[in-house]
């Protein structure tokens, strides 16, 4: 079946320019709107227009996105119906470029800038949870970041989950786990509903790969993966790549929020990154950043 080709058509008002990412279940597009300006519209792709569990996901992420008001949240303009099954959801347009990408250019990151990007995401994080909602996939993939003003956005909630939600509820089956398997929380893995303790973990994953440009686990399968995360701890900090060296305050709060058990981990996600910022800043007044920039620049010769 040939892909639909939406570029140039307008829905519910919205044109669309040109598409700018896409996934197993939408598409994403640049879109002018009379009222709105330039947004982001996401479209369920047409092979799922049936799919009544693919369009109740698709829903959900929407209700999620009006309910979590933040800065560092992309915000939710309108979503509907603009045809039989033809679902969309209108959100800001969030300048910058993808974390990931960033990430993979430019990393490891000064602590400064490692210390604004994850306070950001933590506050962003900190504002689902306080309206009971755990976003179960955080990863650079679903954060927008400006490097000119240092300026972060979540996205996507399109796997989160209600933690008031009755079990009859879930979309997700016992046994199944939903996320990405690299900055998945372990205890996730079961397929049970998770608590934010689960967000925490993904939010350390991010810092150690902004921190050291690597992963805390060195799999090559899906499957090693699985079994590493279920039974192997995490490459210290210290040890993720040659010649790199944090302070030991520093390799303490993200192995921390790297604990297999929830309940070793801080708090919450607000707790975590505000003990990050201190644990860099003091590495910073003991001369750590001369260091790591050096390494960095070693790196990227």
């Amino acid at each position: 079946m040939p892909k639909e080709n939406l570029i140039g058509q307008t829905i519910a008002g919205y044109t669309l320019r040109n598409e700018v990412g896409e996934g197993g279940t939408s598409a994403v597009f640049r879109a002018e709107h009379p009222t709105h300006g330039v947004v982001a519209v996401k479209v369920l792709r047409e092979k799922l227009r049936q799919d009544k569990t693919a369009v109740a996901r698709f829903v959900r992420e929407a209700k999620y996105g009006e309910r979590v008001q933040h800065p560092n949240v992309v915000r939710t303009i309108e979503v509907g119906e603009a045809g039989p099954g033809l679902h969309f959801l209108a959100i800001e347009w969030a300048k910058g470029e993808l974390l990931e990408r960033y990430v993979k250019q430019n990393a490891p990151l000064p602590a400064d800038e490692v210390a604004a990007i994850i306070t950001q995401i933590a506050d962003a994080v900190q504002a689902a949870h306080a309206v009971g909602i755990v976003h179960r996939d955080l990863k650079p993939d679903n954060v927008m970041y400006d490097p000119a003003t240092r300026q972060v956005k979540l996205l996507d909630f399109g796997i989160a989950t209600d933690t008031d939600m009755a079990p009859e509820q879930r979309l997700t089956r016992a046994g199944f786990f939903v996320g990405t398997l690299m900055y998945v929380a372990p205890e996730a893995l079961s397929g049970e509903l998770v608590t934010p303790a689960a967000d925490q973990y993904s939010l350390a994953t991010i810092a150690y790969l902004l921190l050291s440009g690597c992963l805390p686990f060195t799999a090559k399968t899906p499957r090693e993966m699985f079994s590493q995360l279920l039974s192997q701890p995490p490459t210290p900090l210290n040890s993720a790549k040659p010649g790199l060296r944090f302070p030991a305050a520093v390799e303490h709060v993200v192995m921390r929020g790297l604990s297999k058990d929830p309940r070793q981990r801080y708090p919450d996600s607000v707790a975590f990154a505000a003990e990050l910022e201190a644990a860099l800043k003091q590495g910073e007044a003991a001369g750590s950043p001369g260091l790591l920039s050096r390494v960095k620049s070693i790196f990227r010769r």
